[in-house]
């Protein structure tokens, strides 16, 4: 009783950091339904795999932070590197020919371990932006080669690839296009996620495969070879679900591509830089090479923003010539190489190195993935999938017809309170429940995980009277 007093009278106080953020802060993805009343949980404090909040809880953080803090919070390291850079220099111009060393240095890294002959980078302030800079750099590229016609895009349904205004629109989750005008619809287009659990229980994963290509290609020839310039595609889907795709459907629609002259993008913003235990995932795990590759969130741990876009060879030998007499290459962030942001991304990459966070990632996500799939026996589950530390819970009021529950009943929200009710920090997402632990996470804290989780999905089954 007296904690809850606690809570309320802190809540009240006009000075909070709660009364604060409720009064003027207009977050992502708010419910405005039940904002004014819960406000938000304030983090105060985090360290290691845990975060705290202002209420008092320690909570081990099962989402880090949003895919991004691989290497745990609160690193001394992380923090001096950032100071050191902030001293020695925390800015300067980065247009026309200037430059600072850890752009430098990381760009260097960058070129050596992407996979082929993405040799190039282009700096950017987080993912977003780093997939809008990747279509405006198609756009260009097909331009220098004279062909002006092909600027099509097609991205997939159920992709997320950010939320500016063309990143937006390369997403094709429906639910966050809701009243939003929209942009771009003459040149982006979509089709089917690669889906294994929705597909048809009667067709096999090699028929599946063939479906979802064959799809691909038809789309190609309705909208004309000659106008597709790129697909975009995350090696696993992050925010749409963790959906991973059938064996071998990201070199095939690789080779679509190629037969059509047509740049493969691919969105690696959340699988880079260790949560599949690699550093790039799209040629060690799935086998085929982009043309461009997007990353962000890991490669900073979150600790300060950083995006990049990174591209072939061939892409900077086009776009590098000069288009007039005169002319330059007018595309550029004031962030551009942020040297504090590329600091910390040196010395993140460092200790992922160091402590052998590559292979953590690998041994633990195997165990992570193999025990979480206890969580099928509940009646509400109807899937339990993952790859490396990704994973997500779907949550349904029928398992056996892969019923949804009304949007009224709130099954997810409901066990991510009741997570949070036992320290531990999961991600709803509707009826689906996403977990990405950081890198450092050991198999007894993913025994955590999926224990508390289980606990409050029983707990939930028993409400809602499943």
């Amino acid at each position: 009783m007296k904690d809850r007093e606690t809570q309320a009278m802190t809540k009240a106080n006009t000075n909070s950091a709660w009364a604060k953020d409720r009064a003027h802060v207009l977050h992502p993805y708010t419910d405005f339904s039940t904002f004014q009343e819960e406000g938000s949980q304030v983090i105060s404090g985090a360290e290691g795999m845990y975060v705290t909040d202002t209420e008092g809880r320690k909570l081990l953080d099962g989402i880090a932070g949003l895919w991004c803090v691989n290497i745990g919070h609160g690193r001394r390291e992380m923090a001096d590197a950032i100071s050191d850079q902030v001293l020695q220099m925390q800015y300067y111009n980065p247009f026309g020919h200037s430059t600072n060393i850890p752009a430098a240095e990381l760009g260097h890294w960058l070129a050596a371990h992407a996979p082929g002959d993405l040799s190039h980078v282009y700096y950017t302030c987080g993912g977003s932006t780093a997939n809008d800079a990747a279509i405006r750099l198609v756009h260009y590229y097909f331009t220098m080669k004279g062909l002006h016609r092909k600027k099509k895009i097609i991205s997939r349904n159920d992709g997320y690839h950010g939320a500016t205004y063309i990143a937006a629109e390369l997403t094709g989750i429906q639910a966050t296009k809701n009243s939003f005008d929209r942009v771009g619809e003459n040149f982006i287009h979509h089709v089917s996620a690669a889906n294994m659990f929705a597909k048809p229980d009667a067709m096999t994963e090699a028929a599946y495969c063939d479906h979802l290509v064959a799809e691909f290609e038809a789309r190609i020839h309705q909208l004309g070879p000659d106008n597709c310039a790129a697909f975009i595609a995350e090696p696993v889907m992050g925010a749409g679900g963790v959906l991973i795709a059938p064996d071998g459907y990201h070199r095939r629609m690789w080779e679509v591509c190629k037969r059509h002259g047509m740049l493969y993008i691919a969105d690696e913003v959340v699988t880079a830089f260790g949560r599949l235990g690699e550093w790039f995932s799209s040629e060690k795990i799935f086998g085929y090479q982009p043309d461009i590759l997007v990353g962000a969130k890991g490669i900073t741990s979150g600790y300060v923003p950083l995006g990049v876009t990174l591209i072939s060879d061939e892409i900077y030998d086009v776009i590098s010539r000069p288009q007039c007499e005169g002319g330059v290459f007018s595309m550029g962030l004031t962030y551009f190489g942020h040297p504090v942001s590329c600091a910390a991304a040196l010395k993140n990459i460092e200790i992922i190195e160091r402590e052998g966070l590559l292979a953590n990632a690998r041994a633990v996500g195997d165990h992570f993935q193999k025990s979480a799939q206890s969580l099928a026996a509940s009646p509400i589950v109807g899937d339990v999938r993952g790859m490396g530390l990704m994973m997500a819970v779907d949550l349904m009021a029928d398992k056996a017809t892969k019923t949804p529950f009304e949007v009224g009943v709130g099954a997810g929200h409901k066990v991510f309170r009741k997570c949070v009710e036992r320290n531990l920090i999961v991600r709803p997402v509707g009826d689906r429940i996403v977990l990405s632990p950081p890198l450092v996470v050991n198999t007894a804290e993913t025994d955590q995980i999926v224990s508390i989780l289980s606990e409050a999905i029983g707990e939930v089954a028993s409400e809602v009277g499943v």
